[in-house]
């Protein structure tokens, strides 16, 4: 299954069970550790492969959720200040961009899959995307004011609201901010 430039299903599949995706160059690697009130977890990237053929791998690891799916996004600025609005919209780099999170979704450079969590309150999410990078380019999370990761309340409904309509996944349950390195 694909989801935008976000890919599922297969490729997810070989993620977990630890098959390189990408043949070439070895990367960087990037990683979150993500609180909220209640919840804690980790957001581990490695970018892989080189010029066109680049692709980052997504783990992304939390406890202390309400069971269910919750929509986790890269968003535009690496600040987590509760309730993590200044982290600001969803990252969306380049001159047509449209950071509200509700608006123009689920084409954001930053969307990514639900994470889905189970009835122990944990959950585990894993993907791969070229819609990001963390080496220098335009898709760079690595800019100048950083990025952070997301854990909503709710579910990422995968469709385009109104601004503020929280089909994005409403209200933001945890944050992180990504650091180069392991």
């Amino acid at each position: 299954m694909r989801y935008g430039h976000v890919m599922l299903g297969a490729a997810a599949a070989a993620l977990a069970g630890g098959v390189v995706l990408a043949q070439g160059q070895s990367g960087m690697k990037a990683h979150a550790d993500i609180k909220g009130e209640g919840v804690t977890g980790r957001a581990e990237l490695v970018e892989r492969g080189t010029g066109l053929d680049r692709i980052v791998e997504l783990r992304v690891t939390a406890s202390g959720l309400k069971p269910g799916r919750h929509g986790v996004h890269l968003h535009q600025t690496g600040k987590c200040e509760a309730p993590f609005t200044s982290a600001g919209g969803h990252f969306d780099p380049g001159p047509a961009s449209n950071t509200d999170p509700d608006a123009n979704h689920p084409f954001h450079m930053g969307d990514i899959p639900n994470l889905e969590v189970g009835q122990d309150g944990k959950g585990t999410l894993e993907a791969v995307t070229t819609r990001v990078t963390l080496s220098s380019g335009p898709l760079s999370i690595f800019d100048d004011d950083g990025t952070a990761i997301i854990i909503h309340v709710n579910e990422d409904q995968g469709i385009t609201g109104a601004p503020k309509s929280g089909v994005s996944g409403g209200p933001r349950a945890a944050c992180g901010v990504f650091m180069k390195g392991q």
